[in-house]
């Protein structure tokens, strides 16, 4: 599965620049996950080909928090049966907004 499309490529272009937005007016791009355990990456802003802005969630919604992360990194990542991270492809490119995955997943939900 590609991770990033053309259609998520254009929503990350939509978005642009989130320095001086509210966490009302991001808008997640893309949802990452890992289909073996705990971690989920929802990812709002490309910062360059490698550095994204993305808010996580490793397991603990306490601990859930903003930040870049690399996507190669990601990509690379490994679990113990040797399966990489999957994007959600339920998951609509620009349809949430920060402040509301961040509400949901503080509140140990997930969308």
């Amino acid at each position: 599965m590609k991770i990033i499309t053309k259609a998520i490529e254009q929503a990350f272009a939509k978005q642009g620049d989130t320095s001086q937005k509210s966490m009302d007016e991001i808008k997640i791009v893309m949802k990452l996950f890992n289909p073996q355990g705990a971690g989920t990456w929802y990812i709002y802003e490309k910062i360059d080909e490698d550095i994204y802005m993305a808010f996580v969630n490793l397991g603990d919604p306490v601990c859930a928090e903003m930040g870049t992360v690399s996507m190669q990194e990601l990509l690379e990542f490994r679990g113990w049966l040797g399966l990489g991270l999957e994007r959600d492809m339920q998951f609509e490119p620009l349809k949430h907004t920060l402040k509301t995955v961040y509400d949901v997943v503080k509140s140990d939900g997930h969308l």
